[in-house]
C-alpha cells in the first residue's frame, strides 16, 4: 500500500457529482415552490385551528427532497442506499385533514420533479395545481350540512319548532331524538336555503323551546 492509497477514498470521487450550480438552482427553485405551496395552503385552509408549523414543513419537505433526488440521480449505488435507509423511516403524526395529505404529496412531487431536471413541468404544474386549490377550495357550497340541536319541553312545542324549522330549510333530516320527562332533545341534519341563519333565533323565540343551537357539520369535525 503506498502513501497515496492511504489518502484515497471513494468518498471524496463523489465530491463534485453534482456542480455548484445545479444544486443553487435546484434548492433556491425548491425554495420558491415551496413557498408557493405554503401561501395556497395558508389561503385555502379552512380547518379548526391553523398550523404554521404544518406550512413551514411543506417548504422544508419541498427542498428536502430535491435535496435527496439530486443525490439519487447522481449515484445508482447510492439510490439502492437511499431506498433502503428511508423504508424504516415511520411517520406518527396524525393528519387530521384530508386536503393536508394532498399539499404533502404535493410538495413531494413538485421536489423530485425540480431536481429531475424538469423544471418547466414543476413551476407549470404546481402553478396549475394551486389554481385548481384555491378555486375548489374557496367554493362555497350552500348545500353543506348543518346540525341543528333543539331543546323542546314536550311534544307541542317540538311540533312548532319543527314546522318553523321545514318553513326556513330547504332540507331537515332528523338524526336522534332524545326524549325525557319534560324535555325533549333532537339533533336534526338541514340544508340552508341561503347563507341567512336568522331562523335559529326566530326558533329559540318558539313557546316551550328551551334552546336552538347551530353547528357547521363536515363529517369529520364539529365546528
Amino acid at each position: 500500500m503506498t502513501f497515496n492509497d492511504i489518502f484515497k477514498s471513494s468518498f471524496l470521487e463523489n465530491v463534485n457529482a453534482v456542480s455548484i450550480l445545479d444544486m443553487v438552482l435546484a434548492l433556491v427553485l425548491a425554495f420558491a415552490l415551496g413557498l408557493f405551496i405554503f401561501l395556497i395552503y395558508k389561503k385555502t385552509y379552512a380547518g379548526v385551528m391553523y398550523s404554521s408549523s404544518f406550512g413551514v414543513t411543506l417548504v422544508a419537505l419541498t427542498m428536502i427532497t430535491t435535496l435527496v433526488i439530486l443525490a439519487v440521480t447522481s449515484n445508482v449505488v447510492l439510490s439502492l442506499g437511499m431506498v433502503g435507509a428511508l423504508s424504516i423511516v415511520r411517520f406518527r403524526t396524525a393528519i387530521k385533514e384530508p386536503l393536508d395529505i394532498a399539499f404533502l404529496f404535493w410538495s413531494i412531487a413538485a421536489g423530485i420533479v425540480l431536481a429531475a431536471g424538469m423544471i418547466p413541468l414543476a413551476v407549470f404544474g404546481s402553478v396549475l395545481i394551486g389554481i385548481i386549490i384555491l378555486i375548489f377550495a374557496n367554493h362555497k357550497d350552500m348545500s353543506n350540512p348543518y346540525i341543528v340541536v333543539l331543546r323542546c319541553d314536550g311534544h307541542e312545542s317540538e311540533s312548532k319548532a319543527l314546522a318553523c324549522l321545514h318553513e326556513n330549510v330547504k332540507r331537515c333530516t332528523v338524526k336522534s331524538k332524545t326524549a325525557q320527562k319534560g324535555l325533549v332533545e333532537l339533533n336534526l341534519e338541514v340544508r340552508l336555503k341561503d347563507d341567512n341563519t336568522d331562523f335559529v333565533n326566530v326558533l329559540s323565540e318558539v313557546n316551550g323551546v328551551e334552546s336552538a343551537v347551530l353547528v357547521s357539520y363536515n363529517g369529520d369535525y364539529m365546528g
